[in-house]
């Protein structure tokens, strides 16, 4: 069963968010609420929840390996 929902932490600030992520395409971009940095993916990433999230994004979930933009 695919997770929708990770947990975001801001490595400049160390905020927390949790969101919803979707399921057909990658987030590339997230402003951190508590801090305003613009997290982008990590080389090697597809996405900042692959990144910063506490759960891969639904796409790396089930096993294809990359996202679709």
């Amino acid at each position: 069963m695919v997770e929708l929902y990770s947990t975001i932490t801001c490595p400049q600030c160390g905020g927390q968010r949790k969101e919803k992520m979707p399921t057909d395409s990658c987030l590339f971009f997230f402003d951190c609420p508590a801090c305003g940095e613009r997290l982008k993916p990590l080389a090697g990433d597809c996405c900042v929840f692959c990144s910063y999230g506490d759960v891969k994004c639904p796409l790396i979930q089930l096993g294809d390996g990359s996202c679709v933009a």
